[in-house]
Order: structure tokens, then sequence, then C-alpha cells
């Protein structure tokens, strides 16, 4: 029973479980979006999007592919949203704060220390560096 429990209070489980929680929440948000803004937009231009009544019937078996067109517009609408507004300005953000967090040593090429960018001996092999 202990080894359970302090599999529980692991921290890779417990971010794991948050963010669980957080997707399924994001998921509706991107959901709505796309349900209730983009595909309006859709139909205000086109018709609306409904390939749903599409089939091909072999035999006795009908196949439904106007539903698997659904969903391929549906994952891509949400894929597209996901991208544009979380993905490419997360990654914006975070290249900005990295260029600013930017490392201020570098290596002795002697000894292999961490030594200060203006240093021009290492503290620790005493090497001249450049």
């Amino acid at each position: 029973m202990r080894g359970f429990k302090q599999f529980l209070m692991r921290g890779n489980v417990i971010d794991l479980a948050v963010a669980v929680v957080i997707g399924a929440a994001f998921n509706a948000i991107v959901q709505s979006f796309v349900a209730d803004l983009l595909t309006p937009l859709i139909s205000a231009f086109g018709g609306l999007p409904d390939f749903s009544s599409l089939k091909v019937t072999i035999g006795r078996s009908s196949f439904m592919y106007g539903n698997f067109i659904n969903a391929l517009v549906s994952f891509l609408m949400v894929a597209g949203v996901v991208y544009f507004l979380v993905v490419k300005p997360y990654t914006h953000l975070r290249d900005r704060t990295a260029a600013k967090a930017e490392s201020k040593t570098r290596e002795c090429p002697e000894c292999l220390s961490d030594i200060p960018k203006a240093a021009s001996r290492c503290a620790f092999c005493t090497t001249q560096v450049a």
C-alpha cells in the first residue's frame, strides 16, 4: 500500500491529473468556439457544412462516409484553432523569453568549467581564454 501511495504522490502523476482536467475544460472551450463561431461563419458564406447524409450502398450495407467527412472537417477546424490561438502565441512568447534569459557564462575550453563571458582567464585552471 505504501508503494501505491508513493506512486500517487509522485509529481508526474499529479501533473498528469491536472493536465487531463485542464485539457477537458479547454476542449469544451475549443469545441464551443468551433461550433458556435466558426461553423456559423462558414455557413454564412457557403451554406451549412453538413455532410452526414452522404452514403454509399453496396448490397445491404450502407457506408456513411459523410459522418467521416464531418468529423474530419471538425478536427481540422479544432486543430487550426488550437494552433493559431494557443501554439503559435505560446511559441512566440517562449522564444522571446528564452532570448532574454541568454546565458551569462561560457565553457572553459581547457577544463570545461563554466566561467563568466567577460573573463579573460579561467578561475579553475587559470587558462587564458579568448
